[in-house]
């Protein structure tokens, strides 16, 4: 499914002592290795996919650390170095005096073939936000993109490459982009100059920056989408939800502002005079959730997306895998499966979700994965339980308010994290039948009634520690 054009490896092993090298090469799974970490005074260890090797008992000494350091390129104010015309990385750690004490020895690998996933988004010439957890590789996208658009859809692409993530080591980049140009960033804080500078000098027609992560950097950006040029990034934060809730990037996605409505409006709307609102056209178009290695969920209209979470309501992702053989699959979220059945093979009786400030996506793939039958409405009056998260719950918003008055249980979920999703799934689908399970529901309401009123109505049982 996945084709590895390089990692040179090898040239990674070279730079360190053999006698931390020597133990990697004999591993039988060696190829697949992530990382090696050198802590002074502690032992070395290698790390894979699904394991962590101490590599010998000898601890690991200066002289060690000196080995390394004298075989790198030069380690930059963000201290980080690389070996020149690869992609991997050594990140240091210093004491107070500014000596090196640790190292991460971070190999990089140019992987054809995740791109097929959102081909479609970035060659429509639209500007992408990629986001996504540290490591899930969100920076190996990006090569791929630059590749895929410099030499299948020859456009004049630049790569603003700070800390050579991308690009590599080195005056002369790595294959990895393609004929992509790539402009180094000599101070991580001068990346927004070098963004600008790039659209100013050199006529590009996409640039594509890796770690959006100041003000400044959020300002170049929408400047350089104000002049038609196609922007391709990631940013800090892992949803569309994170950077709405960020205010040095919201920006990204059009920023946010408190909008105080009339009387006759916020009856309306049943909310609060004060709401927030959008306050500008998104910097970017589209919005990719990388979820995992071959899973995305897709944004399409990011300024939609935007103000449907400002005001609570549901819309949900696209969902985009690719399978073993490399086929892309696509799958709104429109509609819940009717064909979902819980893990016996008995029918669920399906339970009513009303969402105030929560994932619709996440809850319907938590749901899919061990085959939960649910569904989500738009009437509160009409559903079997509430779901927020604290935060919203401890606002106490005149839908939260509502529920109460209702009788509605109210289940409230520590973040919109999956995770959470899938402790409330495992507590809302036991064995026993749905209607006991929601009498269940309404005597835990009953009871923390009588209970300080910032506390969630009902937390999951794993959540409260019991």
């Amino acid at each position: 499914m996945q084709k590895i054009t390089t990692d040179e490896l090898a040239a990674l092993l070279d730079v360190l002592p053999p006698h931390i090298s020597e133990p990697i090469c004999q591993q039988p799974d060696y190829d697949e290795l992530l990382e090696v970490i050198l802590d002074l005074g502690r032992f070395p260890e290698a790390r894979f996919p699904h394991r962590d090797l101490m590599l010998n008992s000898r601890e690991v000494n200066q002289s060690d650390i000196d080995y390394v350091v004298s075989r790198v390129g030069q380690f930059t104010e963000d201290n980080r170095a690389g070996i020149e015309r690869t992609l991997h990385r050594i990140s240091a750690i210093c004491n107070r005096n500014g000596r090196i004490i640790g190292l991460t020895c971070r190999v990089g690998r140019a992987i054809s073939g995740t791109v097929k996933m959102i081909q479609d988004l970035i060659e429509s010439g639209k500007s992408v936000l990629l986001l996504g957890r540290p490591g899930i590789g969100k920076t190996t996208m990006l090569r791929e993109v630059a590749r895929v658009l410099a030499d299948d859809c020859k456009k004049r692409v630049i790569v603003i490459d700070t800390s050579n993530e991308i690009a590599g080591d080195g005056d002369i980049p790595h294959p990895g982009i393609g004929h992509a140009r790539r402009m180094q960033v000599a101070h991580p804080s001068m990346q927004h100059a070098v963004m600008i500078e790039a659209v100013e000098n050199h006529m590009p027609e996409v640039i594509i920056i890796d770690e959006i992560g100041t003000e400044l950097e959020a300002q170049a950006a929408r400047t350089i989408a104000e002049r038609g040029v196609q922007l391709i990034g990631t940013a800090h934060g892992n949803t569309l939800e994170n950077l709405i809730m960020n205010p040095t990037l919201s920006d990204l996605i059009g920023g946010v502002q408190t909008v105080i409505l009339g009387d006759e409006e916020a009856k309306r709307r049943r909310t609060q005079k004060s709401v927030l609102e959008r306050k500008a056209p998104p910097t970017f178009d589209v919005v990719v959730e990388i979820l995992d290695y071959y899973k995305v969920a897709v944004h399409s209209d990011v300024g939609q997306a935007v103000d449907a979470i400002l005001h609570l309501e549901s819309l949900p992702a696209e969902s985009r895998w690719m399978d073993e053989l490399g086929e892309v699959h696509k799958e709104s979220s429109e509609e819940p499966s009717e064909s979902l059945l819980s893990e016996g093979g008995k029918e669920d009786k399906m339970i009513r979700f009303y969402l105030f400030g929560t994932n619709r996506y996440r809850l319907e793939q938590a749901a899919r994965e061990k085959r939960r039958k649910l569904t989500v409405i738009t009437e509160l009056k009409e559903a079997d339980i509430l779901l927020t998260t604290r935060n919203f719950y401890r606002r106490k918003p005149q839908k939260i308010r509502d529920a109460e008055v209702l009788g509605i249980p109210i289940y409230a979920l520590q973040s919109n994290n999956i995770t959470y999703m899938r402790r409330c799934l495992d507590a809302l689908y036991p064995e026993d039948a749905h209607s006991t399970y929601i009498s269940h529901l309404q005597h835990l309401l009953s009871e923390h009634a009588r209970r300080d009123s910032d506390r969630p109505h009902f937390e999951s049982a794993v959540d409260k520690g019991n």
